[in-house]
């Protein structure tokens, strides 16, 4: 016969059954919960997966961003870069920059109306279209209006250079020769394979050591000249030469060493324009 210490035994063995069997029902449930949520997960990433490959390889059909378009026919792209007097040079803002398409045919009619007469070039646009369109857009703003020509070399090197818009007013200073706008370019048409490289009549631009540094300044060659052909040649001049050799004739002042200063006659640029010839 059962005592009452084994009822109640028999009772706390029945409770911790319950509890036990309660808790593995309860677990149960969990798991099943738990496998339904994966499962939804699951569904969710291998949908944004799909999403992905789908994206993924309908990129390979893309191409990615349209190349620039070639510029029209009869024109060519040109590279202006611009220059804030970083390097030390005197800076004249012109407010903007030439357009990024200039026309590469026909010709264009440089004309410089100085104190001691008229001197005229011819400029092939097919070419120096980048340097001719430099020509067109400086000419327009009249950046070269009253400036002088600052420097002529009589020894080896025959050239009278001007086209800094800051040399200007009465006399010379040490800084003539250091201004430009605020972009440069690329050079173009080196007279690469050309003997003498800058025969008499030439008009070509000036630049630094440095390639892409070509500006405003220019030099009118008087006599055959070899320099390396880095120099681009905008165009040959067709009036006024006989103006140049006088001022040639008449020598520097040697400021930068014999045969190479300011020239002692002084050529002052009234007006530069640029017109289709």
């Amino acid at each position: 016969m059962s005592t009452i210490k084994d009822r109640q035994r028999a009772a706390a063995r029945a409770r911790l059954e319950k509890e036990m069997a309660e808790r593995a029902a309860a677990a149960k449930k969990r798991r099943q919960r738990q496998a339904i949520i994966g499962s939804a997960l699951a569904v969710v990433v291998i949908a944004g997966a799909a999403v992905w490959i789908v994206a993924a390889l309908g990129n390979d059909d893309d191409k990615g961003t349209p190349a620039a378009a070639p510029p029209p026919a009869g024109t060519v792209a040109c590279n202006w870069i611009p220059e804030d007097g970083s390097s030390g040079g005197k800076i004249k803002d012109t407010g903007g920059l030439p357009p990024n398409n200039v026309p590469n045919t026909g010709k264009s009619t440089l004309t410089m109306d100085t104190n001691l007469g008229a001197i005229t070039a011819t400029v092939d646009l097919s070419k120096a279209p980048c340097t001719g369109a430099a020509f067109t857009y400086l000419a327009g703003k009249k950046f070269w209006d009253n400036t002088k020509c600052h420097r002529l070399t009589t020894e080896s090197i025959k050239v009278l250079q001007c086209g800094d818009p800051s040399a200007s007013g009465k006399g010379y200073r040490d800084t003539d020769g250091q201004g430009g706008p605020n972009f440069k370019y690329p050079e173009e048409n080196l007279p690469t394979n050309a003997k003498p490289t800058y025969p008499k009549g030439t008009i070509a631009m000036a630049k630094t050591q440095a390639p892409s540094t070509t500006g405003s300044q220019f030099f009118i060659v008087y006599a055959d000249t070899d320099l390396p052909a880095d120099y681009t040649v905008l165009g040959t001049i067709t009036k006024g030469l006989d103006i140049v050799d006088g001022v040639a004739k008449a020598g520097s002042d040697n400021a930068n060493g014999k045969g190479d200063g300011h020239p002692k006659k002084e050529v002052d640029i009234k007006t530069l324009t640029m017109a289709a010839a």
